[in-house]
């Protein structure tokens, strides 16, 4: 078993409650390796996403399968049954392979009502001028974002512009679900994201002003949070509690 395998089983065993602010469970898992990330290239946008050319290596699969048995096993010892489970995955092609190879795992028919397409879920857009090119161009972006996360790169999303959309799923989300477990199963960059608004939002003080999801979410979309969500990276295929 690998050592994020070890990590994320070791999480579900101190696996708490759903927050006073959310009725569900979030776990995150960040796709299995893709032909992208085989071939060094940056695909971002929805058009290029899609395709099924850029879905999961034979590596990829195998992380997936893997990252779905440790899920599977985080739920067998915590006593959540599977009618509870709830898979929601970005439409990219890497990130359905992904969540189709765990629905598998999990015997849930991927077509059935426990899995759902969240277009918010999707990768982060980086712009025109990173499209397709080498992921070496990455730093400078995470280095633009460390300056100004409300800034985004000529014609793409800054980390404010993620928050936003991200928000409205995790809302979305809520409102359909109750007391379920629910894997997110998307990218590195809203996935980093998101888990750093989530732990910024989980150590407010209780006020009544926040006593609600949306209204967290919004108090820690400031940019001495936003500018550190690098601090929350995830490998490939690889499964973490998002709270």
């Amino acid at each position: 078993m690998s050592e994020v395998m070890r990590v994320a089983e070791a999480e579900g065993r101190e696996m708490m409650g759903s927050r006073p602010w959310l009725k569900n469970k979030y776990w995150v898992l960040r796709h299995g390796k893709s032909i992208p990330n085989e071939k060094g290239l940056i695909v971002s946008s929805l058009e290029n996403g899609v395709l099924e050319e850029y879905k999961l290596a034979s590596d990829g699969v195998d992380q997936a399968r893997l990252a779905g048995e440790a899920f599977r096993r985080v739920l067998q010892e915590n006593n959540k049954m599977l009618e509870n489970v709830r898979i929601c995955y970005s439409p990219f092609s890497r990130t359905s392979h992904t969540a189709k190879v765990v629905a598998s795992v999990l015997d849930l028919p991927f077509d059935g009502p426990q899995c759902k397409v969240i277009p918010e879920l999707r990768e982060r857009f980086f712009g025109p001028s990173y499209e397709l090119l080498s992921h070496d161009k990455y730093p400078e972006i995470w280095a633009l974002d460390e300056k100004d996360p409300f800034l985004p790169p000529e014609g793409g999303e800054s980390v404010a512009d993620v928050v936003s959309r991200l928000t409205k799923a995790l809302v979305d989300m809520e409102s359909e679900f109750h007391d379920c477990t629910v894997l997110i199963v998307s990218h590195g960059d809203p996935l980093q994201i998101l888990q750093t608004i989530l732990k910024a939002a989980n150590e407010l003080a209780t006020e009544p002003d926040k006593d609600n999801l949306e209204s967290r979410l919004e108090a820690v979309k400031v940019r001495s949070v936003l500018s550190r969500h690098r601090d929350c990276a995830l490998l490939t295929g690889e499964l973490r509690s998002a709270v």
